[in-house]
């Protein structure tokens, strides 16, 4: 594996790729759920130019949806979870409980939903900032609050126009 970092307005993001290319994680400074960089291979700021190309897109208001090479690692039931979140369209948020039920899941399930959008290893591209709690609080996120505020009110901006 290889790494990549790149600016960002919410700091800088870790860029983890797969020895065949593909995005195996994109994590922010301070991420709860990120492993040691140890583990990350060999820094090479030239891997994953696409995933940098749409982030910086996405940064400057030019692209509300990705379409990079995965490849996400998790349980079965997260991989469900977060590819539910990527059919949450930009600029619209929705709810764990919500979410549990769109995947058909029983009552009270939002917190396994929580659990899994938490462990979701490549945020903003997995738009996991995009899940809020039942009354619309902000809730967890591995990056900080502040940064999941900061990607709602980016994509709030683009949807005023």
């Amino acid at each position: 594996m290889t790494y990549a970092v790149m600016d960002s307005p919410v700091g800088p993001l870790t860029m983890v790729a797969t020895d065949t290319g593909e995005l195996a994680g994109l994590y922010m400074e301070q991420h709860r759920h990120r492993p040691p960089i140890e583990t990350f291979g060999t820094r090479d700021d030239s891997v994953l130019p696409l995933v940098a190309e749409q982030l910086t897109e996405y940064f400057h208001h030019g692209r509300t949806t990705f379409d990079v090479p995965l490849k996400l690692s998790g349980t079965p039931f997260q991989q469900r979870v977060w590819t539910a979140l990527q059919t949450i369209p930009y600029g619209e948020i929705t709810t764990y409980g919500d979410l549990a039920r769109d995947l058909g899941l029983v009552p009270g399930a939002s917190r396994a939903v929580g659990l899994a959008n938490g462990k979701n290893p490549v945020s903003i591209i997995v738009p996991c900032h995009r899940v809020v709690g039942a009354t619309g609080n902000l809730t967890g996120y591995g990056g900080g609050l502040h940064r999941k505020q900061a990607l709602l009110n980016h994509e709030r901006a683009d949807a005023l126009f």
